[in-house]
């Protein structure tokens, strides 16, 4: 019979390469783990959130239309021509049924123009009709502090306000300034806005105070996108309007009606005026 050899001690080992050592069982049982993490991380990054991603919205000049509809009409006392534009601005948020993923927050976290905000914050879940009904007040309150500027009776002018589907409180600043720019202009045969594009936010009650809103630092990119050079915010948002404020946009602070009207009389005399 041919001669079979026997195998040595050295044939008969396992490779020990650095192939073999990776498949270690406690090397597979990292790898099995790593495997684990990264596809948790990768469901988790595209799971959804419960947060809302809102941006700079549109703007609507009250001295004029929006979506075909004039914002400010005024009958029972004669109404002037109007020059320049007095802006409500707005920022806009996924709908209230949507939801945003880990990996667009993230986006979004970086992105000076987007802000990511808890969706109960924009949304209240125990009111959700409440935009609706803050714009309703925001409307009555507008015209009541602009007649109580001017003196006149809501019995004699009476002021409709179409802002479409703008919703919230924020456009009572803007709205009340309309009202007097078309009653009465500066009171010196002018124009309150001298020919600019004034855009600005702010709540504002029967008295003439105007409030703070949130979401400046998005709506000043909203109005510098529609022209506006100059931007009325509520004195206690300087510091939120600054963060972020576009080139060639000038923030003048107001806490009242009587404020911002004379701010934009300073602006357009060349007087003194505050800043943020």
């Amino acid at each position: 019979m041919p001669y079979v050899p026997a195998a040595s001690a050295d044939q008969t080992k396992r490779p020990t390469g650095p192939a073999t050592r990776l498949l270690t069982p406690k090397r597979r049982a990292v790898l099995l783990c790593a495997v684990v993490v990264a596809a948790f991380l990768a469901v988790s990054a595209l799971a959804p959130l419960p947060y809302t991603k809102t941006t700079p919205g549109l703007t609507a000049d009250a001295l004029g239309s929006f979506e075909g509809h004039q914002v400010v009409t005024i009958t029972g006392a004669p109404v002037r021509q109007t020059t320049g534009s007095l802006r409500v601005t707005t920022i806009s948020a996924t709908l209230p049924n949507e939801s945003i993923s880990l990996l667009q927050a993230v986006d979004g976290w970086a992105d000076p123009k987007v802000a990511i905000l808890p969706r109960d914050s924009v949304y209240p879940p125990s009111n959700p009709g409440a935009a609706t009904q803050e714009m309703t007040q925001a409307r009555d309150s507008a015209t009541v502090a602009a007649l109580n500027y001017l003196h006149l009776s809501p019995d004699q002018v009476k002021v409709t306000i179409d802002l479409g589907d703008i919703g919230g409180p924020s456009g009572g600043q803007m709205l009340s300034l309309a009202i007097i720019d078309k009653l009465a202009g500066n009171g010196a045969g002018g124009d309150l806005t001298g020919g600019r594009n004034i855009a600005g936010t702010g709540t504002i009650a029967d008295d003439g105070t105007i409030g703070a809103v949130g979401g400046v630092s998005l709506k000043t990119w909203g109005a510098v996108k529609d022209g506006a050079t100059v931007f009325l915010v509520p004195r206690g948002e300087c510091s939120d309007a600054k963060v972020n404020t576009p080139p060639g946009l000038r923030l003048i602070p107001v806490n009242t009606l009587s404020d911002s009207l004379a701010a934009l009389r300073a602006l357009d005399s060349g007087g003194a005026l505050p800043s943020c």
